[in-house]
This record gives structure tokens, sequence and C-alpha cells, in this order.
């Protein structure tokens, strides 16, 4: 099959040789998640284990940010369209996960939320030294659901992912290298070339060996992520509906700091 490099909204594609790179496209909100992106992108990952072509996928931000995570400005959630964005959710998380190409991430600028989850979720991550890495999902009043309960403790272990995700607090790029969260920190003016020559390194490995390789490793988080994903996933939809998250929307846009009732 042969991608429609034109046919995922809000994500630029563009190919170099056997190298794909797809771009969040919506700078003017950081790459913030709405609807129509976050199907789009679980699309591209399905359609991703058909395409002939590609050997290597970067995965970056248009703009100042990789992703600032869902989009707080977007309309109230009902349960029915959760139930629909929960598809998208799943398959995005499976879809990193099952995906047999390596999948690189060029951390250009601060990753919130969703837009963690996915970072963490890539086989390697180079940041910029500039960029930031949350989950502050607690911070609007909701349950990491979309995948940070599955990765933060695969990769820095339950006792520091736990302060991250209970506080919400960011992480620098260089301190993110030092937990073990991202592979490498560096400088802005050399996140390029760093990204092309690991892509180097990939495109002239042994595909079939890197392949099994990436699935072997991933069958362990797979295996998490069967335990936690759907019942986190769960516990998102509650919060998502409750009274502290509409207060924490509304503190978000008023910038003022949220008052939680815990209802």
């Amino acid at each position: 099959m042969q991608l429609n490099l034109d046919g995922y909204d809000h994500l630029k594609l563009t190919r170099t040789g056997t190298v794909l790179t797809v771009a969040f496209d919506r700078p003017e909100r950081y790459n913030a998640f709405n609807p129509a992106m976050h199907h789009a992108l679980a699309r591209l990952l399905v359609d991703l284990a058909y395409d002939e072509e590609t050997r290597v996928v970067v995965l970056t931000g248009a703009g100042r940010a990789f992703s600032a995570g869902g989009d707080m400005s977007a309309e109230r959630t009902t349960p029915e369209s959760f139930a629909r964005e929960a598809i998208d959710g799943r398959n995005i998380v499976q879809g990193l996960l099952d995906c047999e190409k390596p999948i690189i991430c060029r951390l250009n600028g601060d990753a919130i939320g969703l837009g963690a989850t996915i970072a963490l979720l890539c086989d390697v991550v180079v940041a910029a030294d500039t960029a930031r890495i949350a989950d502050p999902h607690v911070k609007m009043g909701l349950v990491a659901g979309d995948g940070g309960v599955v990765i933060w403790p695969a990769l820095v272990g339950p006792m520091r992912a736990k302060y991250y995700l209970l506080t919400g607090d960011m992480v620098a790029a260089p301190e993110a290298q030092s937990l073990g969260l991202i592979t490498r920190a560096v400088p802005a003016e050399a996140l390029d070339a760093t990204v092309a020559a690991v892509v180097d390194k990939l495109v002239a490995g042994a595909p079939l060996a890197i392949r099994f390789t990436k699935r072997s490793i991933n069958a362990f988080m797979k295996a998490q992520a069967a335990l936690q994903f759907d019942l986190s996933l769960g516990y998102e939809g509650v919060t998502i509906l409750s009274e502290d998250h509409e207060e924490a929307k509304a503190a978000f846009l008023a910038k003022r700091k949220p008052q939680f009732r815990g209802r």
C-alpha cells in the first residue's frame, strides 16, 4: 500500500527515500490534539503496518512545541464523544507499540499529556535541551488514561512515575535523560544532526533484525498495556465528566488556579 501523504488531518507527512517524517501540524495551538488530529494519528499508525516504502519514521511537531496534549478549548466531552475518542486513544497506544518500523521522536519542544505519552512510546527520543516533558492530567482533574500510567512506570519505575503523574511536574530534557525517560538531550542547534545520525544507522541496519528486536522488547509493554490501559481509560472517562475537570478547564482558560472539590 502507498500512503496518501495528504490524507491525514493536521499531520504533515514528508518522505525522503525510505524515511517518513510525520509532523503534528497545529502550530497555532501548540499541536494540541482535537478529535480530527487524534483520529488521523490513530489511522496513520494502522496504515503504516501496510506501507512497504517506509523503513524509519521520524515523529515531530511543527513550530515551537512537540504537542501540548489535549486541546483544552474543545467543547465539553459527552459519554458518546469520549467513547469515540477512546477507540482512537487505544489505537494510538497500541499502534505505537505494534508498529514494527522504528519510530524516532524528534522532540523539538514541550511534550505535555498525550503529547508526552506519544513521545515516550517512540523507540528513540532525541530532545532539544530546551524541551520539557510532563503529564499534568491530575492538574486538569483527570486520570492519566491515555497511556501515561503504562509508559512512565516502564521507563523510570513506579516510585518516580507516581511522583510525576501525581504532581504533573515538568521534567526538563537533560533531567529526563538522566532519569532514563528519553534517549538523549542535545543542544537545540544539534537536534537535526543528531536525529539524522540515528536515522542513518537504522536505515543501514538489517530490517528484519530491527523489526523483530523491537517486537520482542515491546512485548513487555504490550503486556503492561493490556493490564492497565483500559482500567486507566475507564477512570479517565469518570473524571472527564466530573465537576473538577470542568473547573480545571475554566481555570485554565481564565489563567487562574482551580478550586477542586472532589466531585
